[in-house]
C-alpha cells in the first residue's frame, strides 16, 4: 500500500513539472474587420512562468526554506535549481546531510540564485 501510495505522488508530482515546463512559443493570428491577418511572434511575456519573470530571490526565504523543509529540497526549486529539488525530493536531502550543507551554503552567501544573485540577503 505504501508502494502505491508513493508512486501515485511520484507520478503526480512528475505530471505537474512536465505540464509547467512543456511551454514552447506560440504563433497567434489576430484578424480585423478588414479581413487581414496578423501573426504575432514575440509575445514571451504570457508564455515565461512569473517565477522566472520575478526581480530577485530572497536570501531569507531560501534559509526559511532549507530550515523548515530542507530534506524535500523545496529551497532548491525556489531557488531555480529544478533538478537538484527533484534529486533532493526523491532522496529526502540525502537523508538529511545535503540540506545542511545547503543550510550553510546559504547562510555564507555561497548557494545563489540560478538566474543572478539574490535581492535580499541577510
Amino acid at each position: 500500500m505504501k508502494i502505491k501510495l508513493f508512486l501515485s505522488a511520484l507520478m503526480l508530482m512528475v505530471g505537474t513539472l512536465t505540464a509547467t515546463y512543456a511551454s514552447f512559443p506560440v504563433q497567434r493570428t489576430t484578424s480585423n474587420n478588414t479581413n487581414t491577418t496578423v501573426v504575432v511572434e514575440n509575445q514571451e511575456d504570457e508564455l515565461s512562468s512569473p517565477a522566472i519573470a520575478g526581480d530577485g530571490k530572497s536570501q531569507i526565504i531560501a534559509l526559511v526554506l532549507v530550515a523548515l523543509v530542507g530534506g524535500l529540497g523545496i529551497h532548491r526549486f525556489y531557488l531555480g535549481y529544478t533538478w537538484q529539488g527533484v534529486v533532493q525530493l526523491l532522496t529526502l536531502g540525502g537523508c538529511g546531510v545535503w540540506s545542511l550543507i545547503d543550510l550553510i551554503r546559504i547562510i555564507t552567501g555561497n548557494l545563489q540564485p540560478k538566474n543572478g544573485s539574490y535581492s535580499k540577503t541577510l
